[in-house]
Order: structure tokens, then sequence, then C-alpha cells
């Protein structure tokens, strides 16, 4: 496989801009079916609008749930992912209560984060859980691992892209030595560059969050 493809096909081609508008969904949709990425990512407000552009293509819909602070009550991100859920995602990214993760309750984040991906798993609905790695230490980042090994996400996913930080080479190995067999890793935030995201796909991440998409693909195919 081309590195063109590789990348192209492990891509979320991300827009959560405060100020994204329904024409800069249409262009990310486009855009998406266009190089073949695996899905846009578009807050829930533009989940149905995606959906029904993308309808026909095999690029899916992947939405955030508790985003981005991960603070929402989780009867909230139950009615949002069960929203999301009818308006036709079939991804939801959601972020787990990192306040209680810092704080050592592991309990409240568990509840929270089951009652959540069983939405998903009851629809089968890819969930990916974003634990914000920029904000906990290495312990805090193993018990997350833990954590969504024990609530049966699909994905562990580094970054919400409006923190401290975003993914690294190191958090992304880190990761993938410390979730499940069949847990996937998702990294995001700031990935700008092709290199950089072959180098975190290398690292053990099987899908690449990013608002730079198309920027990449282009670099790679020039070099090519």
């Amino acid at each position: 496989m081309t590195d063109v493809k590789r990348l192209a096909c492990a891509i979320d081609h991300t827009l959560l801009k405060p100020d994204t508008t329904a024409g800069m969904i249409e262009k990310l949709c486009e855009e998406a079916v266009l190089y073949g990425f695996a899905t846009v990512c578009v807050n829930p407000f533009y989940v149905e609008l995606a959906s029904s552009i993308l309808r026909d293509s095999s690029v899916k819909i992947c939405t955030v749930i508790g985003f981005p602070l991960g603070a929402s009550t989780t009867r909230i991100k139950v009615l949002e992912a069960s929203n999301a859920i009818v308006n036709g995602a079939k991804e939801l990214d959601i972020v787990l209560s990192i306040g209680s993760l810092v704080a050592g309750d592991y309990k409240a984040v568990v509840e929270d984060l089951s009652t959540v991906v069983s939405v998903a798993a009851a629809k089968k609905v890819t969930s990916k859980v974003i634990i914000e790695t920029c904000l906990l230490n290495y312990n805090q980042k193993i018990s997350a691992c833990a954590i969504v090994n024990e609530v049966g996400a699909n994905f562990i996913k580094t970054s919400t892209g409006f923190s401290t930080g975003g993914a690294t080479i190191e958090d992304v190995k880190l990761l993938r030595a410390n979730v499940g067999r069949n847990t996937l890793v998702k990294a995001s935030g700031g990935i700008r560059d092709a290199e950089f995201a072959l180098a975190l796909l290398d690292a053990g991440a099987e899908r690449i969050g990013t608002s730079n998409g198309v920027r990449m693909i282009e670099q790679l195919s020039i070099a090519a």
C-alpha cells in the first residue's frame, strides 16, 4: 500500500471550529469523498447535514460527545450520543470525565463511560474515548488505558485538539502497549504534516484525527 493510500484511509477529516458553517461542512464532505478519507468528524449540530451529503458514499460520519471538556453529565452525554446516532453518526468520539480521572475517582469515570459506550454498542456504532493525554501524568495515562479496556470501547484517542497539547509519538506508543489487543488507537491534535502522521501510524495509531488531511495527502502526492 502506498503512503498516500495508507494515510488517506486512516484519516478522520475533522472540522470542529465554533465558526463552522454549513458551506464548510459541504466542502469537508466533498474532500473526504475525493481523497478517500475514513470519516468526516463534525460537531453534533452538523451530523444530519453531513449524513445527507455522504449518504451514497463509503465515508462515515464521526461526531464528538461531551466535547471538549468531558464535563457534561452522563445523562447529557447519553442524550447527545443517542441523538447523533439517530441523525446518522457511525462513530462517536467521547471525552471521558477528565477531572474525575485526575482526581483518582476511577469508579466515576468507568460508570460515566460505560453508560455512553453501551449506547454506541447497542447500535453497532464505533466508540472512541478521548483521554486528553496532555493533562495526564504517566500513571493516569495507564489508568485511562485500563478504564478503556474495562468499558469495551473500540478506540482510545489521545486528544481533543482543544487543550494544551496534542498527539505525540511517545503517547501513541504508550497507549498501544497498554490497551487491549482489540482496542485501536487514534492520534489527534497538532497533526499538521504527512511525515508526522505516518510516524504516528508507525508508532501504533490506526486512525488520525486532523483538519490538515488534504494538505498532507497533497504533500505525499507531490513527493511521489
